[in-house]
C-alpha cells in the first residue's frame, strides 16, 4: 500500500459541489448535505490526476482500492483506515449463460471485501476522512451490511459507532455489527425512519451522520467499483451494468467514475447502459422512471427478502434517475420468486452464491432480455453486492437415521 500512498505529492481535489444546484463548497471542511439538502460530490483536477495515474503506473500498483489515490479525496500523507480492500474478481456465469444462450454474463463479486459486502468500500473511505477530520463518533441507519462495515472500520479507527436497524434486518447482520463493539438498536420502522433518529443525534452533536449520500465520501469509495471494472475489462466499459438499487450510492459513484476516467484520459466516451434493479415490494425508482419523474416519492409498505434494496426513500433519487436516463438504461422491478430463482440458478449452475440483491440483479437482466433492452451477445456485468452466506438460506437438507440408511439407499 505504501507505493500507492506515495504516488503523488499533492491533492487533486478541487472542491465539493452540490449535486442539484452546482454550488461550490470548500474541500477541507466537514460537510453533510448541501444547503439545498442534497448530496455533495467531490470534484477533481482529473487531467492532472491522469498525468500521474497512467495505465502503466496503475498496472504496477497493488490491486486494492487505494491504488486509485489520485481520484480519491484522502489528502496526501493521510493514512487510510484499511482492512484490506482488495480488487474484487469478475466471475463468468459460464454454465448458466450457455444454458440461456447468451454471451457469458460477468459477476463482479463484492462479497470478497472486508465484512463481506461492498459497503466496505464506502465506509473505508468515509471513516478514513472522518478520522482525518478528527471525528470521534459516527452513526447511520442500516438494513444490515452498512452497519457491519461501519462498526468494523470505526473500531479500526478508534471511533465509537452506532447503528440503527429496521426490525426486518437479518439477525446475522445485527449480531455481526454488535460483534465489532458498536451500539446497535433494532427499531420498528423502515430505514429512512431510522435515519431520522440518526439525524436528530447528529444535530445534538452526539455523532457524525454517515448515512448514505448524507456525507460526500461513501460515494467516493463506492465509485472504485467502476474504476476497477474499467481496468479489468482492458479499459473498454461493458455494454450494460445491472446494479441492485436502494440508496444507489454505487450506481451514482460508478457513473461519476466513468466521467472522471474519461477526463483523466484513461477511457473513451463509450458508456454502459445502467440498469437500476429494485424489488416489486419496494420500487420507488422504477415508479419514478416509468412516470418520467425527476424525483421519487416514498414507497409505502416496503417489503422484500433483498433487504439491502429495501429503501423507501433515497436522498440521491434524482442522481440515480439521471444516470439511468443519460445512459439509455432502465429501472426495473422483479418479483420475490424471480429473486429466489436468481440465487438458486447461479449457485446450482456455476457455484456462485449470490446474495438476494445479486439474485435480483440476475432477475433484472432476465427481465431486460424479455423486454429486448439487452442483446444476447452484449457484454453484461452484474453486481453481487455481498456474500450470499450472510443471509438466511432455505434449508433443503434431508434428515436421515444412520441406523436405517446405507450408501446405496440415499
Amino acid at each position: 500500500m505504501t507505493q500507492a500512498l506515495r504516488a503523488h505529492e499533492r491533492s487533486f481535489v478541487t472542491h465539493l459541489e452540490c449535486s442539484l444546484t452546482g454550488e461550490r463548497y470548500e474541500a477541507g471542511e466537514v460537510h453533510n448535505l448541501s444547503r439545498a439538502g442534497r448530496p455533495l460530490l467531490v470534484r477533481y483536477d482529473c487531467a492532472g490526476a491522469g498525468q500521474v495515474m497512467t495505465r502503466e503506473v496503475l498496472s504496477q500498483r497493488p490491486a486494492n482500492m487505494w491504488k486509485w489515490r489520485e481520484l480519491l479525496p484522502l489528502p496526501p500523507g493521510a493514512e487510510p483506515v484499511s482492512l484490506g480492500e482488495i480488487e474484487t474478481p469478475l466471475l463468468p456465469l459460464t454454465r448458466l449463460s450457455r444454458r440461456e444462450g447468451v454471451a457469458p454474463l460477468l459477476v463482479k463479486d463484492e462479497g470478497r471485501l472486508p465484512t463481506g459486502s461492498f459497503k466496505a468500500r464506502g465506509l473505508a473511505m468515509a471513516i478514513s476522512m472522518a478520522k482525518h477530520f478528527g471525528t470521534e463518533a459516527v452513526a447511520l441507519p442500516t438494513n444490515g451490511n452498512a452497519g457491519a462495515a461501519l462498526a468494523a472500520y470505526a473500531a479500526a479507527a478508534g471511533m465509537k459507532a452506532t447503528a440503527i436497524c429496521p426490525a426486518e434486518t437479518p439477525l446475522i447482520n445485527v449480531t455481526e455489527t454488535a460483534a465489532y463493539g458498536a451500539d446497535v438498536f433494532v427499531a420498528d420502522g423502515q430505514i429512512d425512519e431510522c435515519g431520522r433518529l440518526v439525524a436528530e443525534g447528529a444535530a445534538a452533536n452526539r455523532w457524525f451522520d454517515v448515512s448514505t449520500l448524507k456525507e460526500p465520501y461513501r460515494a467516493e469509495g463506492k465509485k472504485v467499483m467502476g474504476l476497477e471494472l474499467a481496468e479489468q475489462l482492458g479499459w473498454e466499459l461493458p455494454d450494460a451494468i445491472f446494479y441492485p438499487t436502494g440508496g444507489g450510492t454505487g450506481l451514482i459513484g460508478m457513473w461519476k467514475a466513468f466521467a472522471e476516467l474519461e477526463a483523466a484520459g484513461l477511457i473513451g466516451s463509450k458508456r454502459p447502459r445502467m440498469f437500476a434493479i429494485q424489488a416489486e415490494g419496494c420500487a420507488p425508482m422504477v415508479r419514478a422512471w416509468e412516470q418520467g419523474g425527476e424525483f421519487a416519492e416514498r414507497w409505502e409498505g416496503a417489503a422484500t427478502m433483498a433487504t439491502g434494496i429495501r429503501v423507501p426513500k433515497a436522498v440521491g433519487d434524482f442522481l440515480i434517475l439521471r444516470a439511468v436516463r443519460e445512459s439509455g438504461g432502465a429501472a426495473l422491478a422483479v418479483s420475490e420468486e424471480a429473486i429466489a430463482a436468481g440465487v438458486r440458478d447461479a449457485a446450482h449452475a456455476d457455484g456462485t452464491l449470490l446474495c438476494p440483491e445479486g439474485g435480483a440483479v440476475l432477475a433484472g437482466w432476465r427481465r431486460a432480455r424479455e423486454l429486448k433492452l439487452v442483446g444476447d451477445q452484449e457484454r453484461v456485468v452484474l453486481f453481487n453486492c455481498a456474500a450470499g452466506n450472510k443471509y438466511p438460506l432455505p434449508d433443503t437438507a434431508q434428515r436421515i437415521r444412520l441406523a436405517e440408511t446405507s450408501g446405496t439407499t440415499l
